[in-house]
């Protein structure tokens, strides 16, 4: 049994975690930082999904770290690829010229720029970074959590962690049904949140779909089609009856109006990477999927660097809606995540033998799956992407009311504690419970403190996607800035309650305690309001 003792225990390295690990050392915490893949990174490297930002993200809305990651990302392609001169002199130079947002990127970069954020606390023996080892239980003394034990993945050891304050910045909220941290899944009814979306009656099996994405290049003339997945038919056959066709198809419902849309997809496109509008407030372009989410454009680069661009492929044909990949057993979770990454495949063979071409032909066999991006030996990503976690029930819950257009014509509700900022509508995706799109018009918000602290337990802290929202507000809580905020607003939190030995329930509850820690979160470059702009 090996053995670690921090003040500060950050469980999953997705974005929440890393932001979190970085705070809390930087604050001059000792952290344990673990993560059950071989990658840090979470939506950006794991899971293969470019940022979801809103449009003032280059000027504001952001914090000063969130902000560091950015520029790191565009120097690493600045310094290390060969860029055409109009692509390298861009200030915000969008590697992949994807319309999902100004900073789409391959994984790889994302991974070696947190490495190097990371580097110097590790050397300094402030971060240790226990990579694939996997939570598995926990030592809990009334209301506190005093250590969590791990699995070791590569040498198949045990090892226990003893810490101060326990951070669950896990893509599902591992950590709560571990220690016994109150929680919430699923929707909610209208009943108990009043919120004019919720569902009549509350369903905690009814979540957002998940999605195992894949990345994809082009070559015209080759033929890199996958063997034909035995499940292939039953895959083809699936057409929920609000679909309008089968899922696996260029058809989908839009998700404003619900009405059919019918996607565009063109390979490799000739187009000028420089003039793309990665403002989906402007241009969604989401209709055409190649450029949607690339994360590679080719024509960025000197003649002859790439023959083809990159993109990754999380479309609505792999909305899994088969079942959650959390709250059952662990063999029901694992068999849903094996349904999901074999519809995956399916439609990945769909692509490149049956799917109709706009010349009229079927299938698009140049498509080459790509797992030297993806670090999986079938081009599918580490893990599915989980849009909605396991919620704790925090001190203060966010609804719909606090932040909808429609309900609040005025704006969001302004927060006291408020620990840092967000934008996104409120997107939730198809669910498990066989819902259709829900999507409502959102004002720029705030995320309170008390959202990220549990009601009873005393040391664990929300880090990421697992916060104090509902199953409506998640929709829009759930994006890559504001899940880096919530980390880095956790790791001050628990850095400053060890500083002064006190708990994250008496900051929120002391006007003195969480006005100066606010103001030393203010002062390392985390925004707290919006400034009085026009939004809509």
């Amino acid at each position: 049994m090996t053995e670690f003792r921090a003040d500060v225990l950050v469980v999953g390295g997705g974005l929440g975690g890393v932001a979190a690990a970085l705070a809390a050392a930087g604050n001059g915490a000792q952290v344990v930082l673990t993560e059950e893949t071989a990658w840090l990174g979470g939506q950006l490297t794991t899971q293969l999904v470019p940022p979801d930002e809103h449009p003032w993200i280059e000027s504001f809305g952001s914090t000063a770290s969130y902000r560091r990651l950015r520029d790191g990302i565009r120097e690493y392609y600045r310094r290390e690829y060969p860029l055409r001169s109009a692509s390298r002199s861009l200030a915000h130079l969008n590697p992949g010229a994807g319309r999902v947002g100004p900073l789409c990127h391959e994984p790889r970069v994302a991974l070696a720029v947190i490495e190097a954020m990371l580097a110097p606390w590790q050397a300094a023996g402030k971060i240790t970074v226990l990579r694939r080892h996997v939570p598995t239980t926990a030592q809990v003394d009334g209301d506190h959590v005093t250590a969590m034990g791990f699995h070791d993945l590569e040498t198949g050891g045990d090892v226990t962690v003893t810490a101060r304050f326990v951070l669950d910045a896990t893509e599902a909220g591992d950590v709560l049904p571990i220690t016994g941290t109150e929680f919430a899944t699923g929707a909610e009814s209208q009943a108990d949140t009043g919120e004019p979306h919720a569902a009549a009656v509350a369903r905690p099996d009814n979540m957002q779909a998940v999605s195992v994405c894949f990345a994809l290049s082009h070559h015209a003339g080759e033929d890199h089609t996958i063997d034909k997945p035995d499940d292939y038919a039953v895959w083809r056959a699936v057409a929920p009856e609000w679909w309008h066709g089968p899922q696996l198809g260029w058809v989908a419902p839009h998700p404003h109006t619900l009405e059919p849309r019918r996607h565009v997809f063109t390979p490799n496109p000739d187009d000028d990477p420089t003039a793309i509008i990665a403002d989906q407030s402007k241009d969604p372009g989401s209709d055409e999927l190649w450029t949607f989410r690339r994360i590679l454009a080719r024509n960025h680069f000197r003649p002859g660097a790439f023959d083809s661009d990159i993109t990754i492929v999380n479309w609505p044909m792999i909305d899994y809606l088969g079942g959650p990949v959390i709250g059952g057993t662990a063999e029901q979770n694992a068999a849903h995540t094996a349904a999901a990454r074999a519809q995956s495949l399916s439609f990945l063979y769909w692509l490149q033998s049956e799917a109709p071409r706009p010349d009229g032909g079927t299938g698009w066999p140049g498509l080459k799956p790509r797992p030297d991006v993806t670090g999986t030996a079938d081009g599918l990503a580490m893990r599915p992407y989980i849009r909605e976690s396991r919620r704790i029930l925090g001190q203060y819950r966010i609804v719909e009311q606090d932040l909808a257009v429609a309900v609040r014509p005025e704006g969001a509700v302004s927060y006291h504690d408020s620990v840092g900022v967000g934008s996104y509508r409120i997107d939730l995706h198809p669910s498990t419970g066989g819902d259709n799109y829900i999507d409502v018009p959102a004002w720029p918000f705030q995320i309170p403190m008390r959202a990220l602290v549990p009601e009873r337990v005393r040391n664990v802290i929300a880090a990421g996607k697992n916060i104090s929202t509902t199953h409506i507000t998640n929709g829009c809580y759930r994006v890559h800035p504001v899940e880096w905020t919530v980390g880095e607003a956790a790791g001050h939190l628990a850095s400053f309650c060890v500083a002064r030995d006190t708990e994250p329930q008496q900051v929120t509850a002391t006007p003195g305690l969480l006005a100066e820690v606010q103001e030393s979160m203010a002062a390392q470059g985390m925004e707290l309001g919006w400034p009085n702009v026009t939004y809509y």
